[in-house]
């Protein structure tokens, strides 16, 4: 009855942990040489650049049981969180239940479960898999016509901003990886332009001193509907940031709390100080030159294109199992965590949402646990949740959850996912 567990960044960590906690069976797999995924910076998965920093601050994001020290700053660096990590790891005893430097090369079903073939040539049967692989490793690059005699890159390669010196730059994406290299690029680049194509609510760090987002995360007996939260805040946002526009960017046509925000309020000062120019999407590569949607064409010697990820799950042939969404390039998941089918597949951390942090991806895995457990002892709770999950996947997609429909509202999330626990326990 062992579950395997695919990855140990923070929600694989928490997944062994749960599963570990509940007395459940569980041994995990990590294809890099050490705890973190995508925070294990210079590993070859990685996205984390040199000057990565969290982009909530350390009360919200850590684990709730294992909080940052508290001589770290508000917003830890990625050195920091690699540090948190491999001491979460310890602390809970986590390290002989890993085998490291082994990828699943392939997940196939065998009889009741699912038989794992892993890159050391070796293969194991398990009754449940947990999929925590994160989706922040395969680049989506976008088809440019035409071609460029400079250098074109994806955020994913970027690690230090040295690659700048003394070069045109241009930055495509209005993320936070895009906001935070635009600002890299700032500083030694001869001139940066920056593509952008939708609007962005833009969130500062601090407020009054302290961080931004501490105040959301209070425990409180209701939870306001992601709406009026929208209109309440918002105003607050333009009095204190100004509304997008002023800096030249496009208005938001989205409301606050539906995707999340860009915090980095640097980039909108160097716009303002001129010291990065907005361009429209990207047309075509003439050459060395760069045409754009308005028919303004730029020379420029570094393309860098922070356009985000597919969500990917190599070792599956067949991603029917996790009722795969063709057009949304994404599998649709009851509460980001179950397909359809009761098959022992179950999803970690494949989630979008500010606010959410490492104590979201834990609920998820004390809910995969609970669930497990409650199969395992055959409770009648198990047979009402599983009919949920049935009913919701009965229901039409939701099409306003983002382009792949894994974004959160992480108050209320975190919220039904604290109730299914409690109904399975």
């Amino acid at each position: 009855m062992t579950t395997l567990v695919i990855g140990m960044g923070p929600a694989g960590l928490a997944a062994v942990k749960s599963l570990k906690e509940a007395g459940l069976p569980v041994e995990a797999v990590e294809r890099n040489a050490d705890v973190g995924g995508q925070w294990l910076y210079g590993a070859p998965p990685s996205a984390v650049y040199a000057s990565t920093h969290l982009i909530s601050s350390k009360r919200t994001t850590a684990f709730a049981d294992f909080p940052m020290p508290e001589d770290w700053p508000a917003y830890p660096s990625h050195v920091q969180v690699g540090e948190y990590f491999k001491a979460f790891a310890k602390h809970f005893d986590l390290y002989p239940l890993v085998r490291f430097n082994t990828e699943v090369r392939a997940l196939e079903p065998q009889g009741q479960g699912w038989r794992a073939t892993f890159s050391d040539g070796s293969s194991h049967d398990y009754t449940n898999v947990i999929i925590a692989n994160g989706h922040l490793s395969d680049p989506l690059l976008p088809k440019i016509p035409g071609d460029f005699s400079g250098t074109v890159m994806h955020a994913k390669n970027y690690k230090t901003a040295d690659i700048f010196e003394g070069k045109r730059v241009l930055v495509v994406g209005m993320g936070n990886t895009g906001c935070d290299i635009v600002v890299d690029a700032i500083h030694r680049a001869k001139q940066v332009l920056w593509s952008v194509r939708g609007g962005n609510y833009f969130v500062p760090k601090f407020l009054a001193g302290k961080p931004a987002d501490e105040g959301n995360h209070k425990p409180k007996r209701f939870v306001i509907p992601k709406n009026l939260r929208s209109w309440l805040h918002e105003p607050i946002l333009r009095f204190l940031v100004g509304p997008p526009e002023r800096f030249g960017l496009p208005k938001p046509t989205h409301r606050l709390y539906d995707r999340t925000p860009i915090v980095n309020s640097l980039v909108l000062q160097h716009l303002g100080q001129g010291d990065v120019a907005l361009r429209k999407p990207i047309k075509e590569f003439r050459g060395n030159s760069v045409v754009f949607a308005d028919g303004r064409e730029d020379e420029v010697d570094l393309v860098l294109l922070a356009t985000g990820y597919e969500i990917t799950f190599p070792f599956l042939a067949d991603l029917d199992p996790l009722d795969w969404q063709r057009d949304r390039r994404a599998p649709k998941l009851f509460l980001n965590v179950f397909p359809a089918k009761d098959n022992g597949l179950f999803v970690a951390g494949l989630l979008e949402g500010a606010g959410v942090g490492w104590p979201g991806r834990a609920l998820q895995t004390d809910l995969i646990a609970a669930y497990l457990k409650a199969k395992d002892d055959k409770r009648s709770a198990a047979e009402t949740f599983r009919r949920e999950i049935t009913a919701w996947h009965s229901a039409p997609v939701d099409k306003s959850r983002g382009d792949h429909g894994i974004f959160v509202d992480f108050l209320q999330y975190k919220r039904d996912l604290q109730k299914a626990i409690a109904r399975l326990r």
